[in-house]
């Protein structure tokens, strides 16, 4: 499985290729050889979507924080 490394995809394309591999391991022609590679990519997709939220949540945060002063 040919991948892009997370850190070098976009907010939107990590959720895309979430999204798919989700449809992957949802169907009836999911290769079960190949089950624990999606699920290790989904995990490192899942986590750096999640850090990504958090910093732009506290940058967010301390954006309106000054906007208070």
């Amino acid at each position: 499985m040919e991948t892009t490394p997370v850190k070098e995809l976009t907010y939107n394309q990590a959720v895309a290729e979430l999204d798919s591999i989700l449809r992957t391991m949802q169907s009836d022609s999911c290769d079960i050889d190949k089950l624990a590679a999606y699920t290790r990519r989904a995990s490192e997709l899942l986590r750096e979507c999640r850090s990504r939220l958090t910093a732009t949540d506290e940058e967010l945060k301390a954006i309106l924080a000054d906007l208070e002063k």
